[in-house]
C-alpha cells in the first residue's frame, strides 16, 4: 500500500481551473483539505521547466494532482496533431522531473480511453492496451497519453517507489470545460451548439457521423472522488494504470437528444454520415475501483442539466 495522503499535505492540483482539476479542488475542499495549490496558467505555465522547477523549489508540495493538457474534439485532433503531442508531453514531462526531484509522496498522471486500440474488446481493460493500433482522429493526442503514463511507471520503476499512480478516466464532462463547438469534446460541444441554435432560431443541427458510436460518460466531480478515494486509501498501482469509469454507455444519437431537450432545441437534428464516427464503442473496465468500493454517483441526465447550468452562468467568459 502507497503512502496515503494526510490533511495537512500540501496538495498541488496542474490545471486547477480545468474540467478535472477545478472537480478535484471542489471535492478536496469538502473533504476538509485546506492547504492546496492551483496556479492558473497566467501565474505558472508548465510547459516552461525552469519555471516549474522553481515553482517546486519555492513550494513544500506533497502531493501532485497532474489534470492539465491540450484537450479537443475530433475536428481540433485533427487540425492541430503537433500541438496536443508536443504540448502534453511538455507539461507530464516537466511535472515529473520536479516531482521527482523534490521527492513529493504521490503523484497522479491521467490518461484517456482513446489510448486504447480502435478495435478493442469491450470493456476494455488494462491488458488490452498496445494490442493494436490507435484511432487515427486521435492518435497524436493518445501518443502523449500514452508516454506520460510510460514516464509515470518508468519513475517507479527506476526509483523502486509507487509514488506515480497512473489513471485512465473515460470521457469527462461538466462545469468548466471546453464548450467550443469547433475544439470541444462531444458532449460539451453539443450543448454549446444546441443552445445557439435555439438563441437563434434555427430549424436544424448537423452532425458528424452516424450517431451510433456508444460511449460512456463520467461527470467531473465523480472522475475527481475516484481521484481522491484512491489517495485517501493509499492504492497502489506502479506497473499499470487503473481505468475510471461510471459503467453507464449511451449512444452519440441518445446523448444528442437528451441535450436537445434539456436546452430546448426545438428543431430537427441531421446526421451527416461522410464525417467519421472515431471508434464505435468504448467503456471501461471499472472492476478493480468497484472491487475496491467505488462507484459513479451522478447520472448522465443530472450532469448534462448542471454542465447546461453551469454553462448559461459563464456563457460571456466561454466567449470571452
Amino acid at each position: 500500500m502507497a503512502c496515503k495522503i494526510k490533511k495537512e499535505d500540501r496538495i498541488l492540483i496542474v490545471g486547477g481551473s480545468g474540467l478535472i482539476g477545478s472537480a478535484c479542488l471542489k471535492v478536496l475542499h469538502k473533504k476538509g483539505y485546506s492547504n492546496i495549490l492551483a496556479p492558473t496558467h497566467e501565474t505558472l505555465d508548465f510547459c516552461d521547466y525552469s519555471a516549474v522547477l522553481r515553482y517546486f523549489e519555492n513550494n513544500e508540495v506533497d502531493v501532485v494532482i497532474q489534470a492539465a493538457g491540450k484537450v479537443g474534439g475530433i475536428l481540433d485532433n485533427q487540425r492541430n496533431p503537433a500541438t496536443f503531442l508536443t504540448t502534453n508531453l511538455l507539461i507530464n514531462l516537466n511535472t515529473a522531473i520536479a516531482a521527482e526531484r523534490h521527492q513529493c509522496n504521490r503523484v497522479v498522471f491521467l490518461g484517456s480511453s482513446c489510448m486504447y486500440p480502435k478495435e478493442c474488446d469491450q470493456p476494455m481493460h488494462v491488458d488490452d492496451l498496445f494490442t493494436g493500433k490507435l484511432e487515427p482522429t486521435s492518435q497524436a493526442y493518445a501518443t502523449s497519453k500514452i508516454a506520460s503514463l510510460e514516464l509515470g511507471f518508468a519513475f517507479n520503476k527506476q526509483s523502486n517507489t509507487d509514488r506515480y499512480l497512473c489513471l485512465i478516466p473515460n470521457s469527462v464532462f461538466g462545469p468548466h470545460d471546453n464548450f467550443d463547438p469547433e475544439s470541444g469534446h462531444v458532449l460539451s460541444s453539443l450543448i454549446s451548439r444546441f443552445h445557439k441554435a435555439r438563441e437563434t432560431q434555427e430549424d436544424t443541427v448537423i452532425l458528424w457521423g452516424t450517431g451510433e458510436p456508444l460511449r460512456e460518460f463520467i461527470y467531473s466531480e465523480d472522475a475527481a472522488d475516484a481521484i481522491v478515494f484512491m489517495l485517501e486509501n493509499g492504492i497502489a498501482a506502479p506497473e499499470a494504470p487503473i481505468n475510471i469509469g461510471s459503467g453507464f454507455e449511451i449512444s452519440i444519437s441518445a446523448l444528442a437528444n437528451l441535450i436537445k431537450s434539456e436546452v430546448g432545441f426545438a428543431g430537427d437534428i441531421i446526421w451527416d454520415n461522410t464525417k467519421p464516427n472515431g471508434s464505435l464503442r468504448k467503456i471501461l473496465d471499472n472492476s478493480m475501483l468497484q472491487n475496491l468500493g467505488w462507484s459513479a454517483k451522478t447520472n448522465i441526465k443530472s450532469g448534462i442539466k448542471s454542465s447546461y447550468e453551469w454553462y448559461l452562468a459563464n456563457g460571456s467568459r466561454i466567449a470571452a
